[in-house]
């Protein structure tokens, strides 16, 4: 039983909702202890520019923004551990928690911060300027700012899709939809208003084969009719892909209620509380709306705020 790190709080993850939470739980004297995951500071620090977070006027980058947040949640002497939590056990009333160093953890409040990773075609090319902050990217509403005036690419069916290609369209001149199969996945009220919109193009049947670039930031996409295998060169200097996101939550679905997804359910709407009591979420892990870093801040204050009061009842 030495072996055993007892802890109040226990975060899991970092991001605007793990961060924002630590910082919270912190100033409430919760003593948290938070694991930054697989992929420290989260979805953000592959984001090139930041500039519609509050409080920033001339902008951030995503990295740049996260180191911030660290720092600031460090500041009230939050134990923020390099490493990820490999395996929970939520069937009691403390919540058992192993690190992948095989530290054991039981903590009286668990704030679930994992997030999502969203989806992308898997080409080399992509991935290239996906890297280097050149044109790719899975946010239109985060990034599409910066291709106002310019031409962009979109490639999904879906729901999700049919709305970033929409709100493309208020900010290029033109948006190309590529659709994989003769028909979109979007409801019926989503397709429709984009095929009503003159500036959005939709190819069906089409697939991506290459994006196109100079070596510094996009310029086109290569893409195949997979019906009639004809290929196209389509201009673009954006290149964004909306086929979903996957929420990281495999660890949580023994004990944790998620949805079809993958996305975990709030047990009361409006709270960050899950079906487990002293089991909270913020952020992506369970928003599969908004996915905005000051969204997800704003849950991560919550969870925060709802572990505090669930610490409070139990004395």
């Amino acid at each position: 039983m030495s072996d055993i790190e007892k802890v109040k709080c226990l975060i899991i993850g970092s991001g605007p909702a793990g961060y924002t939470a630590a910082i919270y739980a912190a100033r409430a004297d919760m003593s948290p202890v938070l694991y930054q995951g697989m992929q420290p500071g989260g979805q953000l620090t592959t984001t090139n520019e930041v500039e519609n977070f509050p409080g920033y006027p001339d902008g951030v980058t995503g990295p740049e923004m996260m180191i911030q947040l660290e720092a600031q949640a460090k500041r009230f002497e939050t134990d923020i551990r390099f490493g990820f939590i490999t395996k929970v056990d939520f069937s009691g009333e403390i919540h058992k928690c192993w690190a992948d160093d095989g530290k054991e953890i039981h903590a009286e409040t668990v704030i679930i911060s994992t997030g999502a990773t969203a989806k992308y075609l898997g080409l080399e090319s992509e991935q290239k300027y996906l890297a280097m902050g050149g044109g790719v990217s899975a946010c239109a509403v985060c990034d599409g700012f910066f291709y106002r005036g310019q031409e962009t690419v979109i490639v999904g069916a879906g729901d999700s899709a049919c709305e970033e290609a929409h709100y493309l369209s208020k900010l290029c001149t033109k948006v190309t939809m590529l659709v994989r199969r003769d028909e979109f996945r979007a409801s019926k009220i989503m397709a429709e208003r984009v095929k009503n919109t003159k500036n959005i193009t939709i190819m069906f049947n089409t697939e991506t084969e290459e994006v196109l670039g100079d070596g510094q930031g996009v310029t086109g996409a290569r893409v195949k009719n997979n019906k009639t295998g004809e290929e196209t060169i389509v201009p673009c200097t954006g290149f964004f892909v909306a086929i979903g996101h996957k929420p990281n939550t495999d660890i949580f679905k023994d004990f944790i209620n998620l949805d079809e997804t993958g996305y975990i359910k709030y047990e009361e709407p409006g709270t960050s509380l899950t079906n487990v009591k002293g089991v909270f979420v913020a952020g992506d892990a369970a928003d599969k709306r908004y996915r905005q870093a000051v969204t997800a801040a704003g849950t991560g204050c919550m969870a925060a705020l709802d572990a505090e009061r669930y610490l409070a009842a139990k004395e």
